[in-house]
């Protein structure tokens, strides 16, 4: 026998688990009904069944009639046979006086377990067997004779129980063969009602399916009209999960197609000059070409590094109260050494303890890309300045350098992937892309302006935060 296996931790199907519990409560609806169904049907079969023993005594008692200190009998043979005229209805009849003495009737019917009033106008009900099987009695009382010396009669009618029982179970089959059929019909709308319910979650299933391939025109975003709103709630959860994934594939795809393109020129170059050292015989001659692909292995390694920087700002990170103040003066100790060794002067101005939501290393990157551009392509002897403040309720983070800077028209432009003012070794034009990464990821913006009177000024702009800096161990 084939079975399915069914994967760890997946329970019933949701559609099973519906019927279960809406079926479920039907079932015992449906049985509590039987039992009250029966209970009704066996409380009016014992009242019929009392009725016609009540009705059954009173008349056998009006016909004994006493008379003086005796008693006349007036049960005629029609009289006994209407009494008895059903064979599977059992009926038996006494009449005893004192009680307990036979005197009339066609069997000996026990006695009451308690003292029965006499001339009561209510005739005594009460259960017992008799040769075994249940009988329903109906016993009356009378006080007979002289005032001296009072006599009394009992009246004992039994009634077998099998019509009250044959009643019984026709009353049950004509109320539950409507219920049995109407529960059918319930079970019926509710499986049709839930199976048409679930069929918006089929067709989500179905387009699900069909974008398994991880390719970015798979992961469009799924349509469903004349949905329940918690399947409409469903599919857009979907949906955003499918924009994450296919913002994910672009990035993905974009950073793969900019190393390609930025790394098949310098790698191009390195093996042509290594082919050519190779077959260099002058030393000199080799030296060179041996220098320019030390120059060109550190150029790539640059550029690999600003790749990477910039897939690595591409991921969600996670925001912090940070002093970005303290960062920066350490950012501009950090590039100290190098300043000094380009003759060029680098200073830090700004305030105390500006506040944003940022994470330390991609601010960190940001502002060293900055200081890189400006000592890069400001020269030698040009100052470089880090700033720090506040304007309105946002913080500017400002390098600003007295070099050549950039032209009016291409200031838009400075942001762009691999775009150069230049062609001054040492830059591969994504520095200024990742810092307007970094912004955004910031929920802040990067600005190029132009100096004066010459240079450049790039503004890194974030939400101020008005959190306090945690204290210092």
């Amino acid at each position: 026998m084939n079975t399915e296996a069914r994967p760890a931790g997946q329970g019933l199907s949701l559609k099973r688990q519906l019927l279960l519990w809406l079926l479920l409560p039907q079932l015992v609806l449906f049985l509590v009904g039987g039992a009250l169904a029966y209970r009704i049907a066996l409380s009016y079969a014992e009242k019929a069944t009392d009725q016609s023993l009540t009705q059954s005594v009173r008349s056998l008692a009006r016909q004994v009639k006493p008379i003086g200190s005796g008693l006349l009998i007036d049960f005629p043979r029609a009289a006994q046979d209407i009494i008895e005229q059903d064979p599977q209805d059992r009926v038996s009849y006494m009449v005893s006086s004192p009680p307990g003495h036979f005197l009339l009737g066609n069997a000996k019917l026990p006695d009451p377990a308690i003292t029965v009033a006499a001339n009561s106008r209510d005739a005594l009900l009460y259960t017992t067997h008799i040769d075994g099987k249940p009988m329903r009695l109906a016993l009356l009382e009378l006080d007979y004779g002289e005032a001296d010396a009072p006599q009394r009669l009992r009246v004992q009618v039994a009634k077998s129980l099998a019509l009250q029982q044959r009643l019984t179970s026709e009353l049950i089959a004509d109320m539950l063969a409507p219920l049995m059929l109407l529960v059918a019909l319930m079970s019926f709308l509710v499986y049709a009602g839930i199976s048409r319910g679930l069929q918006p979650l089929k067709r989500l299933q179905a387009q699900l399916g069909d974008r398994q391939s991880l390719s970015v025109h798979a992961l469009s975003p799924i349509e469903l009209t004349q949905a329940p709103q918690e399947v409409h709630a469903l599919a857009t959860a979907v949906n955003q999960l499918l924009s994450a994934v296919r913002r994910s594939l672009s990035q993905e795809k974009r950073f793969l197609n900019d190393a390609a393109h930025q790394l098949r020129t310098p790698l191009a170059g390195l093996i042509s000059q290594t082919e050519l050292a190779l077959t260099e015989t002058d030393p000199q001659a080799r030296q060179d070409r041996l220098n320019k692909v030390l120059s060109g292995a550190q150029r790539s390694a640059h550029l690999v590094h600003q790749l990477l920087s910039l897939a690595r700002n591409e991921v969600e990170v996670k925001l912090q109260p940070l002093d970005v103040a303290a960062l920066a003066r350490e950012v501009a100790r950090e590039w100290t050494p190098r300043a000094l060794k380009q003759n060029i002067d680098l200073g830090y101005e700004g305030e105390e303890h500006l506040m944003v939501a940022g994470a330390a290393l991609l601010l960190h990157e940001a502002l060293s890309n900055l200081i890189d551009n400006a000592l890069t392509y400001a020269g030698p002897g040009a100052e470089v300045t880090l700033s720090a403040r506040t304007v309105a309720d946002q913080v500017v983070l400002e390098v600003q350098d007295n070099g050549v800077g950039v032209s009016e028209q291409d200031l838009p432009q400075v942001f762009n992937r691999f775009w150069r003012a230049n062609e001054l070794p040492g830059g591969c034009g994504l520095g200024l892309a990742i810092v307007k990464e970094i912004a955004l990821r910031h929920g802040g913006q990067a600005l190029a302006l132009a100096a004066q009177p010459h240079g450049l000024r790039v503004q890194l702009l974030l939400p101020r935060i008005t959190t306090p800096p945690a204290p210092e161990p």
